[in-house]
């Protein structure tokens, strides 16, 4: 979301006000997820739905792009059901031993990555290429 102009801006932040509202999720848990500082009024988040922009941030946007990926992943999965995202999001999950939504609020944007490679496999091919040795480098042991 960085360098963009004030009116991609506020639709984005439309966006993922709509993805965080259709999880269910509570204001504060909003707030973690975004990494947003200090205690965030109830009033901010309505301004965020309607027409107030999120400030200007590398980590939110880094994060705002995570949840807008991790939205678009639990839609591939689910087609058919908008519901099971928000559903599968509280399920204890069984590689991380519990819920998803769990694992990234407790673990931020590392949290974030895990669980969008749990959902989108291309992730995991990203993150292990960029773990690979150059070519003609071979693995020390």
């Amino acid at each position: 979301m960085t360098e963009m102009n004030p009116e991609t801006r506020l639709l984005l932040t439309k966006a993922i006000m709509q993805i965080l509202d259709s999880w269910r999720l509570q204001q504060e848990e909003m707030q973690r997820l975004l990494g947003l500082p200090g205690k965030v009024r109830g009033l901010t988040f309505q301004k965020y739905r309607s027409h107030f922009a999120f400030p200007e941030d590398p980590a939110l946007d880094r994060r705002a792009d995570y949840l807008l990926r991790i939205a678009g992943a639990l839609r591939t999965t689910y087609p058919t059901s908008a519901q099971m995202a928000a559903r599968w999001l509280r399920m204890p999950h069984r590689r991380f031993g519990r819920p998803p939504l769990a694992v990234m609020l407790e673990r931020g944007e590392e949290g974030m990555v895990q669980v969008l490679a749990d959902l989108d496999c291309t992730v995991c091919w990203d993150l292990n290429d960029n773990l690979s040795p150059p070519e003609g480098k071979a693995l020390s042991s």
